[in-house]
């Protein structure tokens, strides 16, 4: 059964090209509800630990990097079938290959680059949420 949450972050590049409020946007129009949001600026430290499963990729110290290269936003959504519907709704990783109308096909400048992170799947949307969140913080 699919779930109703799921995690997203608007990644350092969109955020410095001032894109929080146009991403944001096409967010809550996907009929997406905010159930937590935070600003915020990843260490080498947390950005590590959140991508701590990719440890042994060759791109993990690119992507910690650039993870901390500048402030985050950080949210937990809520809709029925959110983990697939947001995935759809920010297009492939690769934005030349994404979707028109998507996110990343808007937003993203490159496979590295590309503007949101959205959870593969339930089990990881609420780990990821838990991450940046405690129960305080969600609503």
């Amino acid at each position: 059964m699919a779930g109703n949450i799921t995690f997203t972050m608007i990644k350092p590049d969109a955020v410095r090209a001032n894109n929080i409020g146009p991403i944001l946007s096409m967010i809550t129009e996907a009929g997406f509800r905010i159930k937590a949001m935070k600003f915020t600026h990843l260490n080498e430290t947390t950005a590590g630990g959140f991508y701590a499963v990719h440890k042994e990729r060759p791109f993990y110290g690119e992507l910690v990097e650039f993870m901390s290269s500048g402030p985050i936003v950080a949210a937990i959504l809520e809709k029925d079938n959110a983990v697939a519907d947001f995935r759809e709704l920010i297009g492939a990783t690769n934005p030349a290959e994404a979707a028109e109308g998507t996110i990343r096909k808007k937003f993203a400048t490159s496979i590295g680059e590309n503007a949101v992170h959205g959870s593969d799947s339930d089990e990881n949307a609420i780990i990821e949420g838990d991450y940046f969140f405690s129960n305080l913080e969600k609503f």
